[in-house]
């Protein structure tokens, strides 16, 4: 049994060890969203497509998502300090291949792989360490930190990316990542850590079935915007007409059913499982690990609209649309660190509650305000809500999950806890996505085919050509392209002019399906417990 250390220390020291558990936090999630705004640069510059820098993002996030579960693991046996080191040091050599990538290959080795696997050794670490270097009633803050740092990363990834690319190049994120690994490596030692446990070896077998079931799922999730989800689009894969999506997800499904059961036989054995399944049997933890799901799911939907109202929809560049972004991660970082510091006994079921309702909030006044058709100003009441919602949950979640089990076990907690949020990441942004465009494609064909400015003749043609899917084009880039293809001006600024109510009717209904689904996550708090961490708490009502 691991030996635990002792967290009393000085508020300097926890101060660094916050600092560098927040930092690595900060860097796990900006590479998420940093680069999205620099693609078209990355692909000409490694001579491949944008399709090519694409699939090294997804690539990336499949990395995460099959491994973390097996990170987890790995920190329990060799100790989570050293987990989290030698992660940041694959990770930073994938910083430093990446930075000086000539071609897509050395970049998808680099980004993808080398950085994907890192994170799925860092970050699961970062959970576990909070629990090892502070005490219980100091937990809730310490979390609430490191989450909303990870929150920020998201919010200002498109803000560092777009400056950097506009004024240098992509190339300078990836070589500032290197500087910033060897800042954290060098405050690691004044992280404490529990004895690892006497080594054993590692379940093989639970590897490859949950990277394999998690991968699978993932994926689907990934190319649904392509593929559809339950009915093929034209030309993409499936069998008898359905989706490769659905197709992958329950597969996906059915093989973590096999890894479950697998688990349950080792530990009946008396063998070492990857992932003790008796975890899931805590409510407060299921609990935790499905309000993490719906937090990143929100929060990946919210970062998936609304940089693309801003920037296509009101034309703003990426520096600005980042600008934009920053009252959500002001008040997110306020929330996160105000409620545990002004209310340490407060309620998680109940806080979690209000900063849904946050949420929610301003999800629904969003709506509102696409209809006002106002300057970009519009969103900041919005984000503010948005941002107190992501940072109330931020306070609370992290402490939950940990809490709900002994501290020898958090390093297998951090790796659950880091698979639900890349599900949730994955299926908030494929579902805002693919709702949007379908429901832009819907909008925009109905209303190309209704307008008497646009010939029969083009109508069918739109209809025929875009019912797999139509892009989100700005309405300057429609123009262009549609002036190119030698259309008369009327018919140009016909067809514009359905396209810019099209893409509002997309991104209206994307929200609607965010705000249902936060009104779901407000019923599931129940599934939460009543008293803070530390406390003494009852179980949680069915």
């Amino acid at each position: 049994m691991a030996t635990e250390p002792t967290t009393g220390r000085t508020a300097a020291g926890a101060g660094i060890v916050l600092l560098t558990l927040a930092s690595g936090q900060f860097l796990m999630t900006l590479d998420s969203s940093v680069m999205n705004v620099s693609i078209a640069q990355v692909a000409e510059e490694v001579g491949t497509t944008v399709t090519g820098v694409q699939t090294a993002i997804t690539l990336y996030t499949l990395v995460m998502a099959t491994m973390m579960i097996t990170g987890g693991k790995i920190g329990t046996m060799i100790g989570r300090r050293k987990a989290f080191s030698i992660g940041c040091v694959i990770y930073g050599a994938g910083s430093l291949i990446t930075a000086l990538a000539p071609n897509l290959g050395v970049l998808i080795l680099g980004w993808s792989v080398l950085e994907g696997l890192g994170a799925a050794l860092i970050m699961p670490a970062i959970v576990a360490l909070v629990a090892s270097n502070f005490a219980p009633d100091g937990r809730p803050r310490a979390y609430g930190l490191v989450a909303s740092a990870g929150a920020i990363a998201v919010a200002v990834g498109p803000l560092v990316g777009g400056a950097v690319t506009t004024f240098w190049t992509w190339r300078l994120v990836f070589a500032g990542e290197v500087v910033v690994v060897a800042a954290i490596l060098v405050l690691t030692r004044r992280i404490q850590d529990a004895v690892p446990a006497a080594r054993s070896r590692i379940d093989l077998v639970g590897v490859v079935l949950s990277a394999l079931g998690l991968g699978v799922a993932v994926f689907g999730v990934l190319r649904s915007s392509e593929w559809g989800w339950v009915r093929a689009k034209p030309g993409a894969p499936g069998i008898g007409g359905i989706s490769a999506t659905l197709l992958l997800i329950v597969a996906g499904l059915l093989v973590l059913r096999v890894f479950f059961w697998w688990q349950a036989r080792r530990v009946a054995r008396g063998q070492e499982p990857l992932v003790d399944v008796t975890l899931l049997h805590d409510a407060r933890l299921v609990g935790g690990l499905v309000m993490f799901g719906f937090q990143f799911l929100l929060q990946a939907g919210l970062f998936f609209t609304i940089p693309l109202y801003l920037s296509v929809a009101l034309g703003l560049s990426a520096f600005e649309t980042g600008l934009r972004l920053l009252p959500l991660s002001v008040t997110l970082l306020l929330a996160a660190v105000a409620v545990p510091k002004l209310w340490p006994r407060a309620s998680p079921r109940r806080v979690v509650t209000v900063g849904l309702v946050a949420l929610l909030a301003g999800i629904v006044s969003l709506i509102l305000a696409l209809d006002l058709g106002a300057g970009p100003e519009i969103v900041s009441v919005p984000l503010l809500l948005a941002g107190l919602g992501v940072g109330a949950l931020a306070s609370q979640l992290g402490a939950v999950t940990v809490s709900a089990v002994p501290d020898r076990l958090s390093g297998e907690v951090g790796g659950l806890q880091n698979t639900s949020t890349n599900l949730g990441a994955s299926l908030g942004t494929a579902l805002a996505g693919s709702v949007l465009i379908g429901a832009l494609t819907t909008s925009f064909l109905l209303g190309v085919e209704d307008n008497p400015a646009v010939p029969d003749d083009l109508a069918a043609t739109a209809t025929v050509q875009l019912a797999g899917g139509i892009p989100f084009l700005s309405d300057a880039q429609l123009e262009t392209g549609l002036a190119e293809a030698g259309l008369p001006a009327d018919q140009v600024d016909a067809v514009v002019e359905e396209n810019a109510a099209a893409r509002i009717d997309g991104l209206r209904t994307s929200l609607a399906v965010l705000a249902v689904l936060a009104a779901v996550a407000v019923v599931l708090t129940r599934l939460l417990p009543t008293e803070p961490a530390g406390g003494r708490e009852p179980e949680p009502s069915a």
